[in-house]
C-alpha cells in the first residue's frame, strides 16, 4: 500500500465513510420491510441499495482505510480468584 494522509488515523477517507451509510441505509431498509408484513419489494430495494454500497466501496478502495498497529503487548494479570487452581 502507498502511504496515505490518513496513515496514522482511525477515522478513514469521506468516500469509505459515504459507502459505509449507504450499505446501512440499505440494510435498515430491509430490516424494515421485514417486519412490515414482510414487504418484498421494499426489501429487494434495501438490498439492492446495500450491494451499490458494496460496489462502491470496492471501488473507493475502502479497505486502504485499514490501519495496522504494531502488536500490542499487555503484562499478564495476576488472577485471585477462588475458583482459579493454584500452579505453584
Amino acid at each position: 500500500m502507498e502511504p496515505s494522509p490518513y496513515q496514522g488515523s482511525h477515522a478513514g477517507r469521506a468516500s469509505s465513510w459515504i459507502s459505509v451509510v449507504i450499505i446501512l441505509i440499505g440494510f435498515t431498509l430491509g430490516g424494515v420491510a421485514l417486519t412490515l408484513g414482510p414487504n418484498w419489494t421494499l426489501f429487494w430495494v434495501g438490498a439492492g441499495v446495500s450491494a451499490f454500497g458494496g460496489v462502491l466501496a470496492l471501488a473507493f478502495d475502502i479497505f486502504s482505510d485499514v490501519i495496522v498497529d504494531a502488536p500490542r503487548v499487555l503484562p499478564d494479570a495476576e488472577h485471585h480468584s477462588p475458583f482459579q487452581r493454584s500452579l505453584h
